[in-house]
């Protein structure tokens, strides 16, 4: 019996010695502490949100693989930087160093596994240099520059049909750009502007042959064209004109600058040109500014054009 008793003491004070020596770890965790071997301290640790696209990849963290599959939440990790590893069969691996900081969540919500075969799908059927996409009109622009003829057709590579032929020019084209209302497309280089009808061989009439213009003033550095898909905003190295999109059209000069290779922004919303000049101040030094042009048809009849400086 004393035996007995002995033996019952015993366990009653070993379960207290056990429950106030856990009590600690217990509390700790419950508070998203937990014990540092390294420090042998408590410490507050981080969580991992991970979410991809497509769902149900393997987690690795620092090669060690995890029972969670995403979407997925890594609770009670230590603070520090790992190596966190996404795998998906027929898909490209995703990883990357993540930090995780004390009482912080870590989130990568936006990762895209990408399949080792993507459907590539081919929709010229013509040999082509060039294209442009027409989001609005839902039209893709071919440019074949060895027969320099110009296709088209929908999104999806189908209604493939050749519009009309391209006069080269020489360098070759830094830039194509088609009109607002998608029915010309303008080429250039440093000298030289092309201008091509977007529209079927059987449609085109006489005034909307290809043509191309010279440009032997400066050199050409961008284009832009007018909302009314008429009139062309040239930004040369020596100044900025406007020029009627027909042959042997002359350009009118609006602005003379003073920096040769000045950047430009037109916003076609509004008619307004955005351009960098150098503009010397009253210290005798040059300073870049912005300068805006407004060339709304209402604000600025384009029919009478006049030179414009901007003010010093």
């Amino acid at each position: 019996m004393l035996i007995e008793q002995r033996i019952r003491a015993f366990l009653f004070y070993l379960s207290v010695l056990v429950f106030f020596t856990g009590l600690p770890f217990i509390l700790s965790s419950a508070l998203g502490y937990k014990f540092n071997r390294h420090t042998f301290k408590f410490t507050k640790t981080g969580l991992i949100v991970i979410k991809t696209q497509p769902a149900g990849a393997s987690i690795y963290l620092d090669r060690q693989l995890l029972n969670d599959r995403t979407p997925a939440t890594l609770n009670e990790i230590m603070p520090g930087v790992y190596n966190l590893r996404i795998e998906m069969e027929n898909f490209y691996p995703w990883y990357d160093e993540v930090n995780v900081d004390e009482g912080k969540v870590t989130r990568l919500e936006k990762i895209i596994l990408f399949p080792l075969r993507p459907n590539i799908q081919q929709l010229n059927k013509e040999r082509i240099s060039d294209f442009w996409i027409d989001q609005d009109k839902g039209v893709i622009y071919y440019v074949d520059r060895e027969e320099n003829i110009v296709y088209r057709s929908d999104l999806s590579g189908d209604n493939y049909e050749e519009l009309s032929e391209i006069i080269p020019i020489t360098p070759a084209p830094i830039g194509w750009k088609i009109s607002p209302d998608r029915e010309k497309l303008l080429y250039f280089n440093e000298r030289q502007i092309g201008l091509v009808p977007l529209q079927p061989y059987k449609q085109t009439v006489p005034m909307q042959l290809p043509f191309v213009l010279d440009y032997p003033s400066g050199k050409i550095k961008d284009l832009f064209w007018h909302s009314d898909s008429y009139h062309i905003i040239i930004v040369g190295n020596k100044d900025i004109e406007v020029l009627e999109a027909r042959p042997k059209s002359s350009p009118t000069i609006l602005v003379n600058l003073t920096k040769k290779n000045t950047f430009a922004f037109y916003d076609l919303r509004t008619d307004t040109l955005y351009f960098s000049d150098y503009q010397q101040a009253s210290d005798g030094n040059l300073y870049n500014n912005l300068y805006k042009l407004e060339l709304n048809a209402r604000n600025f009849p384009l029919q009478g054009l006049i030179k414009l400086k901007p003010s010093e």
